[in-house]
């Protein structure tokens, strides 16, 4: 069952991931990740404030001082002023409060008509009507470029301990359709990841169930973010930047089994992992139906490096985890909502 509200229709298609906001103190490790190492275009905005260009956007990825060392919030484009209306509305009618963006918060951004409200797993969602375009030439090592328009921009992996609520606030909110699962063994723990698509990106959502499992081993409010460049060759030559500039590799890389993407996993200045891909798949609303996929990888996406230090480092970052109760905003998660 839908769990918008009855009569309104859906704002599908009308949403995209449009930036990405982090908080970090590390700035000198992020300007060396984000420039050198995946190739994006950096503009200074402040000693507060850097950001990164994939496109014509002024900002795709905008980091702010502070100790989070985490991604913060969430800004997705709303194609018009209605389907903008119409998410306020459903959030609002629910009792859940919004806070109007500054000035210089939609400076900083980059957008017009700026809304924030709360998200699960504390990941404060925003919402914009228009972002501001520039014609600066971009300055990339990504010579090829990065697949952006009408898809938005990639996808964020989140873990919750729950996923069925997680899933009930994105239908109910942005009215996201479910793509395919996976399911996985890790450790001998099986994890169920639910893949949420908002217009024709296989998915702008992932959600990895992690009830299961003693402790959720993310720290971090996402586990993964994605973006997705416009060739095999960008790819390996991340791939390589990352090796060769000494940040950390996740997993090598890979194709996954639902989406198709060739990928590799680099690993954050802030401690989340960056995913590199390429060539995803896109659905055609008219033929597609849900399915589920065994295993994450069809070849590939092999951890690199990885000690005992790491495998004891995971476990203190999972135990600093607990200290976190996960917000599912009840009042936004939905109900009723088939797990098949």
């Amino acid at each position: 069952m839908n769990t918008s509200i009855t009569d309104a229709p859906s704002v599908f298609g009308n949403v995209h991931l449009g930036y990405i906001v982090i908080e970090s103190l590390r700035f000198s490790e992020w300007r060396r990740f984000g420039k050198d190492a995946i190739g994006m275009h950096l503009d200074e905005v402040s000693p507060e404030v850097i950001r990164f260009r994939l496109d014509d956007h002024q900002a795709r990825f905008i980091v702010v001082r502070g100790p989070a060392e985490d991604v913060v919030a969430l800004g997705w484009e709303l194609d018009d002023h209605e389907s903008f209306d119409q998410i306020v509305g459903r959030v609002t009618n629910r009792g859940v409060p919004t806070v109007a963006g500054t000035d210089d918060d939609a400076a900083i951004r980059g957008v017009e008509r700026l809304i924030r409200f709360p998200g699960p797993n504390r990941l404060a969602q925003e919402i914009f009507t228009r972002a501001h375009l520039t014609d600066e030439p971009l300055a990339m090592t990504n010579r090829g470029g990065f697949v952006t328009g009408t898809a938005g921009m990639g996808h964020v992996a989140i873990t919750s301990s729950k996923p069925h609520q997680m899933r009930g606030y994105y239908n109910t909110v942005f009215d996201a359709r479910l793509t395919d699962y996976i399911d996985e063994t890790i450790s001998g723990a099986k994890l169920k990841i639910r893949f949420l698509r908002v217009n024709e990106r296989h998915h702008s959502i992932a959600i990895a169930n992690v009830r299961t499992l003693p402790i959720n081993p993310i720290r971090t409010r996402v586990q993964h973010l994605n973006i997705e460049v416009a060739s095999l060759d960008d790819m390996t030559q991340a791939y390589q930047r990352v090796k060769q500039l000494g940040f950390g590799m996740a997993l090598s890389v890979g194709q996954h089994t639902n989406d198709k993407e060739l990928s590799f996993y680099a690993q954050t200045p802030s401690g989340f992992e960056w995913e590199v891909g390429w060539n995803p798949l896109t659905v055609d609303e008219k033929t597609w139906e849900p399915s589920t996929h065994r295993g994450i990888s069809i070849w590939g996406h092999t951890p690199e490096g990885q000690t005992i230090v790491d495998k004891l480092d995971q476990f203190r970052h999972g135990v600093l985890s607990l200290r976190h109760v996960e917000d599912s905003v009840p009042a936004l998660a939905g109900v009723g909502i088939p797990d098949n």
